[in-house]
């Protein structure tokens, strides 16, 4: 294997799988190196992707030419839409997988993509020289040279498992941590901290009474990637627990021994997603904790108590599952654990998610605080597009807050930081009428075109929607609708009140109680309108008004972003300013009057002043 690399992709989870293929799909020569070639892509804790805002993030890394929609499309044993009965800008898409399909999935992209070397290996050094990285070192004393080195290494730098009172090193169950790498971040000048996370302990699905629990079957399926034509997956159900106020007693018997009560974790853990034991404790009035009972996949028996992360000690977790109803003879097969990593502050890294302190070193995934498969495979596809732009010589690939979720993360990363693992919600951003699972491809789909990851197949397919779109919009439009007898019953067939005035039919869909199946009966060419083009034009119809308020809002927020900051200034220069504002905007080194604004502790006052001072010198206009 040659040792000269355009990139070099340093761990093979979500984040790194999604960074190594795009920056090989844009012709940059890339080296993939994991830690173990057996477990690419593989899914550590729930075999689950989506969810509320995850599932947007899914939907845009798709919609950009990225492989975990098409993955889960593949692997995908059950499907559910989340919060359908609130409105579509918060709906989430959810799937079950088969976690042996998925990471296989994914490893036989990552094998046969052109341009692409995968290497099992473990990185102990980052070659780097003049501030500039150049390169790896293994554990092998083996040295690979690349352009640009993305870290992708999840939870693996300085890995320290817990069960217990009981602790190991490791990245997770079976795989060993990776000490030196850490050691090297810290020596270049990186602040490190420390954060937690767990897993449920796995169940024998033979040993669970099913008959006496809640079932939950599939929702219909429903595709994350814009390329999937058609589903034929085997669906499997899921099925639904409770603990009790005994399982509450078995769980605070074992707190004396518990890793996250006697200290012995240092780290922060997820607030949104605790340990059973910590919801125990924090929750402590309620009765009761809802468990989902998870299948792995289709030729396994084991199950994922989805609410039952823990590092109690073996014997309370045997006595908490066995304390649930229908669980009372089951077995485990693997036990929970919590586990501590090291991550990198990543407000160090420019929104590019290239390091500050060392040109041509990206991080992507939970190295940057974040938590869960869909954020790591985020920022992965985002470092690959721009490890390979920067090889290109061309600028960087940045979304915007008002363009994609990914934006929403990035920006939140490297502008306000982590003190705890991060996780996508659709409340972290502030124009979600916009940012909707359903237009993410119309959204992205262009852009990534422009760059050249999203292939001409997928680019007209998304002209041909748009082209749709606007056809059908024109037709609602110019149609007008008499309350006619005739019409008037055929409301009444449709259980509708008639219409009592002329009006459109663009004015008849705005109405809550109409849609668009109606109006199939007041103009036949609305007959042969495709489902997804069909809930497009009902969305932007219904949500009219308040959609053209969001893209106001959108257009005043990119005017702010346009408002460039100069790299180089000197915030300390700036008179008014107070010490902590300035030392914050050194820290952060927005390069936008939109990104200052969002630095915690910014205050109008002191955006007033910034630019004062660059008009003065006249670097604003």
């Amino acid at each position: 294997m040659a040792d000269e690399f355009d990139c070099i992709v340093v761990g093979a989870g979500h984040a790194g799988c999604e960074a190594a293929l795009a920056c090989s799909r844009l012709q940059a020569r890339t080296l993939l190196l994991t830690i173990n070639l057996d477990h690419v892509a593989f899914m550590s804790c729930n075999p689950a992707i989506g969810g509320i805002g995850k599932g947007h993030l899914v939907k845009e890394i798709d919609a950009l030419g990225g492989e975990m929609g098409r993955a889960a499309d593949e692997a995908a044993i059950q499907f559910r839409i989340l919060n359908t009965r609130k409105g579509v800008a918060v709906r989430g898409t959810r799937v079950q997988t088969d976690k042996r399909l998925y990471a296989a999935r994914m490893s036989r992209a990552v094998q046969r993509q052109q341009n692409l070397f995968v290497r099992q290996a473990t990185v102990e050094r980052l070659l780097v020289r003049g501030g500039r990285v150049y390169g790896v070192e293994t554990d092998l004393g083996e040295k690979f040279y690349g352009r640009c080195v993305i870290l992708t290494t999840g939870t693996f730098l300085n890995g320290l498992i817990h069960i217990g009172l009981t602790h190991m090193e490791g990245g997770r169950t079976g795989d060993p941590s990776s000490k030196g790498l850490s050691s090297c971040l810290a020596d270049l000048g990186f602040e490190m901290g420390r954060l937690k996370t767990g897993t449920c302990p796995r169940l024998d699905g033979r040993t669970i009474d099913f008959s006496r629990l809640e079932r939950q079957d599939s929702d219909p399926p429903k595709p994350f990637s814009f390329m999937t034509k058609e589903m034929r997956n085997v669906l499997v159900p899921c099925y639904v627990t409770y603990t009790n106020e005994r399982t509450h007693e078995i769980i605070r018997s074992g707190l004396d021994r518990s890793p996250l009560f006697t200290g012995k974790i240092k780290g922060k853990g997820v607030r949104y997603c605790p340990s059973i034991e910590d919801k125990v404790v924090r929750f402590s009035e309620r009765p009761s904790h809802r468990v989902f009972l998870e299948p792995e996949g289709l030729d396994t028996t084991e199950y994922y108590p989805n609410g039952l992360s823990t590092s109690l000690p073996l014997d309370i977790q045997l006595s908490m599952v066995r304390s649930l109803e229908g669980l009372e003879s089951a077995r485990i097969t693997r036990p929970g654990y919590g586990i501590e990593y090291d991550f990198v502050y990543p407000t160090q890294l420019l929104p590019s998610l290239e390091t500050k302190l060392v040109e041509g070193l990206f991080l992507a995934g939970q190295i940057n605080g974040t938590t869960g498969y869909e954020e790591a495979a985020a920022q992965g596809l985002l470092a690959g597009i721009n490890a390979a732009l920067k090889i290109r010589g061309d600028g960087p690939f940045i979304l915007g807050r008002d363009e994609a979720y990914i934006g929403v993360l990035i920006d939140d990363l490297v502008t306000r930081g982590v003190d705890e693992p991060y996780r996508m919600f659709t409340s972290r951003a502030e124009l979600r009428l916009l940012l909707r699972e359903d237009n993410a491809d119309l959204r992205l789909t262009e852009k990534a075109y422009r760059i050249g990851l999203a292939e001409r197949e997928r680019y007209d397919k998304v002209v041909e929607k748009r082209r749709r779109i606007e056809e059908i919009m024109a037709l609602l439009r110019s149609v007008d609708v008499r309350p006619s007898k005739e019409v008037r019953r055929q409301f009444e067939l449709l259980g509708l009140d008639p219409p009592r005035t002329p009006s459109t039919l663009f004015e008849l869909l705005k109405r809550t109680d109409v849609y668009m199946e109606h109006l199939k009966v007041l103009d036949e060419r609305l007959s042969n309108v495709e489902e997804g083009i069909a809930d497009e034009v009902e969305i932007e119809v219904k949500y009219e008004d308040y959609v053209r308020r969001q893209r106001e809002i959108a257009e005043r927020l990119r005017e702010q972003e346009e408002r460039r900051i100069p790299e180089s200034l000197d915030f300390s220069q700036i008179p008014s300013l107070s010490r902590e504002v300035v030392e914050k905007l050194q820290k952060i080194r927005p390069l936008s009057f939109g990104q200052a604004s969002r630095i915690p502790g910014i205050t109008p006052s002191a955006l007033f002043a910034l630019m004062v001072y660059l008009k003065k010198r006249r670097y604003l206009e």
